[in-house]
């Protein structure tokens, strides 16, 4: 889109902002603070900013070594790790493409993206050699695969053709090199949608659209990252590029901590101890663990004192659990693959600091206030605006400068409607814009022509003591269409009845929101980025009779 010019242009100088000024930035004025990675191999490696950016020149020219150009793609499939956290500045800074592939996907979907995204090499972690040396004859299009190793850790014997070795290539090469200037809208990074339904769909990032978002991301009112940080982050760097992480810490100059494999409860606790983090982002699934191994253990955190919670809606008993028990701070953050991913944060303003704690605390629930460069509005089914009382609910819709205009080669054909991005979700918002999500368009249960929200049944049902989680979903009914039916997965030595389940339920929500039935399972689906597949239990529950029916 074009814009008119003003007859008095600012008179600043015009600087690109691109990717690798934030590398540069840390290494100079924060040269000293620490990278620290729990390797793959199992020791823990330290190092400075300062090197890290010296390596990532290196590898910058080890690319171009390898005839990688600008706009090439280039993949990585790794842990969270200093060297996964170079290729983040060596490929976008060089202006070639970073693609970064999720490993929890079924092989042939990480053959479809690779070829899709027709990346030119392939950057790996050593504990996926297997699944490499499975779909790299499937991938047409990479010349070569790395293994992000030193030379004692190569295998001797592989089913790849072309078999490079990371820490060759920066032996190899010079650090005399010079961070390229170009255009700022420029794609720097690639990141595919999960794909429940259907193939992956590409979001190609700018290196505007993935500095502006740092800059918001970092700022007190969203995550309040800054140099007296150590900060972990345990939602993947596969995963919407780590919630932007790798480079809102840096531009803070903060410590970084990073937990490679070991995702444990017990691994990440005495990781979060050992380093004095402060700081740490993941889906709910993954506190789950560290919760309950510090619960069982009667330990308390010493320096570990704020979290964002996202992925899927936190729970109430985990946010009460981290709050009350562990002094831990809940940020409630929202976002999108196609946002880059950060949309909202949760927290408290002035005026909220006087109200009770139980007010406060659904205030906290919400998946909160938009971060400055993200907009939202709800609408109904005919596109019409919605108030903002924080009881009407309609689809939600988004826009700003990191929030994806078309698909990567514009798969799906026009996503935006008139200027907005449909989210997919369903959300209220209230007067002081909080916004709360009650549900995925496709999860919504319409009974009778009313929609319940199967979010809110959930965070009911993970509040008893003995379930450890739920998922609500819609089963099909002769009279109202659907109905609600609870899948519980029940808390180790513990027990509960269907009965005993639907009780909790009372005085809680409208007598006509009370599920018809719960099931008890061993374990819930769970896909690529630890979201519960409603899908599969659709599916799964098809043919499941209810009590009313």
């Amino acid at each position: 889109m074009s814009y008119p010019k003003s007859p008095l242009m600012g008179q600043m100088m015009s600087q690109p902002l691109l990717i690798s000024s934030i590398i540069e930035f840390a290494a100079r004025h924060y040269g000293n603070n620490e990278i620290v990675s729990r390797r793959v191999e199992g020791d823990m490696h330290r190092y400075t900013y300062r090197e890290c950016e010296e390596r990532a020149r290196r590898m910058a020219k080890a690319l171009e070594g390898l005839g990688v150009q600008i706009g090439d793609r280039v993949a990585t499939l790794a842990w969270n790790g200093y060297r996964h956290m170079e290729l983040y500045y060596a490929v976008s800074g060089s202006g070639a493409v970073l693609h970064t592939v999720n490993p929890r996907l079924h092989p042939e979907q990480i053959a479809y993206i690779v070829n899709h995204a027709e990346d030119q090499y392939l950057f790996f972690d050593l504990s996926f050699l297997p699944l490499i040396e499975a779909v790299a004859p499937h991938c047409k299009t990479v010349k070569a695969f790395v293994l992000m190793s030193d030379r004692a850790h190569m295998p001797q014997e592989t089913k790849i053709a072309s078999l490079l070795c990371y820490e060759d290539l920066i032996a190899s090469s010079s650090d005399d090199y010079t961070w390229p200037l170009f255009d700022e809208n420029s794609a720097a990074s690639l990141c595919y949608t999960s794909g429940t339904t259907g193939n992956p769909k590409g979001a190609l990032y700018s290196h505007r659209s993935t500095l502006l978002h740092a800059y918001a991301s970092s700022m007190p009112g969203a995550l309040n990252v800054s140099s007296m940080d150590s900060v972990v982050p345990v939602v993947p760097m596969f995963h919407v590029n780590a919630w932007g992480l790798p480079y809102s810490v840096p531009l803070s100059g903060a410590k970084m901590v990073f937990p490679g494999a070991a995702l444990d409860g017990k691994s990440l606790y005495e990781l979060f101890e050992a380093e004095g983090v402060t700081f740490s982002a993941g889906v709910p699934t993954v506190w789950l663990g560290l919760i309950n191994h510090a619960i069982q253990n009667k330990l308390q955190f010493s320096t570990f004192r704020r979290t964002v919670i996202g992925g899927s809606a936190c729970p109430p008993a985990m946010m009460d659990t981290l709050i009350d028990k562990l002094d831990v701070h809940v940020i409630h953050g929202w976002g999108m693959t196609e946002m880059s991913p950060l949309g909202t944060t949760g927290g408290l303003q002035v005026k909220h600091l006087s109200l009770p704690k139980e007010e406060q605390r659904k205030i906290l629930q919400k998946q909160g206030h938009a971060i400055f460069g993200v907009d939202m509005k709800i609408v109904d089914d005919e596109g019409k605006e919605l108030p903002w009382d924080g009881e009407t609910y309609g689809h939600l819709y988004v826009k700003g400068p990191w929030i994806i205009e078309r698909y990567f080669k514009d798969e799906g054909g026009e996503v935006l409607v008139d200027g907005w991005f449909p989210t997919g979700d369903v959300a209220t918002i209230d007067g002081d814009g909080y916004m709360q999500i009650t549900d995925r368009s496709k999860d919504v249960i319409k009974s009778g022509g009313e929609w319940i929200g199967s979010i809110d049944l959930e965070n009911i049902a993970m509040a008893h003591p003995a379930v450890l989680q739920a998922a609500c979903i819609g089963v099909a009914h002769p009279k109202w269409d659907e109905r609600p039916m609870l899948v519980v997965v029940k808390r180790p030595g513990m027990d509960v009845t269907r009965e005993e389940l639907l009780a909790f339920f009372e005085g809680k929500i409208a007598k006509w929101w009370l599920p018809d039935d719960v099931v008890f399972t061993e374990a819930l689906p769970t896909g690529a980025t630890g979201k519960i597949q409603k899908n599969r239990l659709r599916e799964q529950y098809r043919e499941h009779k209810l009590p009313t029916a």
